[in-house]
């Protein structure tokens, strides 16, 4: 189950930055967001021929971050995330659109070409509860990366 800090999180916010990696070359880009807590994911929307729509369907697997800027150490929050990308489906369509135009009504008068995220591994970081704690949550079943562990462990030995 995820940590109900986490979901508040992402719907206190709207912003997300979306990196993407094709041929060793790393890309990111900045996309408005709607969290949907049934499915755990991200709904956003970009066209097939920008750069990172053209890489989501190289490499599904994906990483990003959802950030409030602050200049104040002790509020610093912010959430590293993985998943896999995807076009949203016939069956989850009017559901995400619905969602998304709730969130951006503006977005109604756009071509929107709606993606989501299946989120496989939430970091929240939230100074607020202690100077560099962090809040993880992974999806069942899901293995670790060696980089991932190895970053982990890393963390585990004072590198916060």
């Amino acid at each position: 189950m995820i940590d109900e800090r986490i979901i508040k999180f992402f719907r206190k916010h709207y912003v997300l930055t979306i990196a993407t990696s094709v041929n060793n070359e790393p890309w990111c880009a900045n996309c408005f967001y709607v969290y949907l807590e049934e499915g755990n994911a991200f709904v956003f929307t970009t066209d097939n021929d920008t750069r990172h729509g053209k890489e989501f369907l190289k490499n599904p697997v994906v990483a990003g971050s959802v950030v409030l800027e602050t200049m104040v150490v002790g509020m610093i929050r912010g959430v590293q995330f993985q998943g896999v990308v995807s076009e949203i489906n016939e069956s989850l369509l009017p559901k995400a659109k619905k969602a998304y135009l709730k969130r951006f009504p503006i977005a109604i008068l756009m071509d929107t070409h709606l993606w989501k995220v299946e989120l496989t591994h939430i970091k929240l970081t939230d100074n607020r509860l202690g100077f560099g704690k962090k809040i993880i949550w992974k999806k069942e079943g899901e293995g670790e990366s060696s980089f991932a562990k190895a970053t982990e462990d890393k963390v585990g030995e004072g590198g916060k």
